[in-house]
């Protein structure tokens, strides 16, 4: 990966629908030889993907909180992603340092459905206990990939 595979990551990164004829101006390619390069990035996996990013709560999911999970024992992280990945609510999950194993970060409708995605959690018997934040207000949010 050169400068101009960087510098076309960054057109993508800042608008992923733009077209090869605008990230090529911004890197200094005709859009064929941009288009070359977006297409070898995307076949040797360093673009995974592209996607489109909604305001969660003009979507119905204004909700945010972020969960430390507690384990009984020592668990597997594939044994807990398995878990979160069961709780459509879940959006993010990493295990972690510390005294929790994992935090995770989940968006629902409202509390009520927060309240269900956690019992859903704390069902699993791998899990001892869960200590939740809600998220008032957002305050920096940038996407890296």
């Amino acid at each position: 990966m050169d400068q101009t595979d960087r510098a076309i990551l960054d057109a993508l990164r800042a608008n992923a629908r733009a077209s090869y004829a605008d990230i090529g101006a911004q890197v200094a390619l005709s859009a064929s030889a941009a288009k070359r390069r977006v297409d070898r990035l995307v076949e040797d996996g360093t673009i995974q993907g592209f996607t489109i990013q909604v305001d969660p709560a003009l979507d119905g999911m204004g909700t945010e909180a972020y969960v430390e999970l507690f384990c009984r024992g020592t668990v597997a992280p594939h044994d807990l992603k398995r878990i979160l990945s069961a709780v459509p609510e879940v959006v993010d999950a990493a295990t972690v340092t510390g005294e929790a194993d994992a935090i995770v970060r989940i968006r629902s409708r409202d509390v009520a459905s927060l309240e269900v995605a956690l019992e859903s959690i704390r069902a699993a018997t791998t899990v001892d206990h869960t200590r939740s934040a809600l998220v008032l207000s957002q305050l920096v949010r940038r996407t890296v990939n």
